[in-house]
């Protein structure tokens, strides 16, 4: 048996949390893990956001839902937890035309976190370096904030 490499990475200031409805999304969540530890040399936690409860920041992973909307699921864990939400990302078909990933851009503008990338269906190996080079700069902005402003922002954007 193969012995688990994530013991060996220290922990990540960030987890990922998703929500997934086909398997796309949390496909892309394990994929963009696999990178992101390998880029960031720590260990991320993937979690459904419907079994779980982040522990800090963290970054969301969901799917566009209907015609461009937000998951009730993803909207009603955002209502409690978004003072953790460092950014998103959301999943969609190119087909829906504007619509395409539209939660993201919901998402992304209610709670003022960066749109990540918006993948279509389960992402390609280029969205999955795009979000996991994300996770490593946000890594190294963390480690890098002075003592003192590391206290995570309001479900407002604020600091208070």
């Amino acid at each position: 048996m193969p012995a688990d490499p994530s013991f060996l990475l220290p922990p990540a200031p960030v987890q990922i949390l998703y929500e997934s409805m086909t398997g796309n999304v949390r496909r892309f969540a394990a994929g963009v893990q696999a990178l992101a530890e390998g880029a960031a040399g720590k260990h991320f936690e993937v979690l459904d956001l419907r079994k779980a409860v982040p522990s800090g920041d963290f970054l969301l992973m969901t799917y566009t839902f209907g015609s461009g909307g937000v998951p009730d699921t993803t909207a009603r864990f955002l209502a409690d937890h978004a003072v953790g939400l460092r950014g998103v990302v959301a999943s969609g078909s190119f087909h829906w035309g504007t619509n395409f990933g539209r939660a993201g851009d919901l998402i992304s503008g209610r709670y003022g976190v960066p749109l990540v990338a918006r993948i279509n269906k389960a992402g390609t190996a280029s969205d999955r370096q795009t979000v996991a080079a994300w996770l490593a700069e946000y890594c190294m902005n963390v480690q890098a904030r002075p003592t003192g402003l590391s206290k995570p922002r309001s479900a407002y954007g604020t600091l208070d």
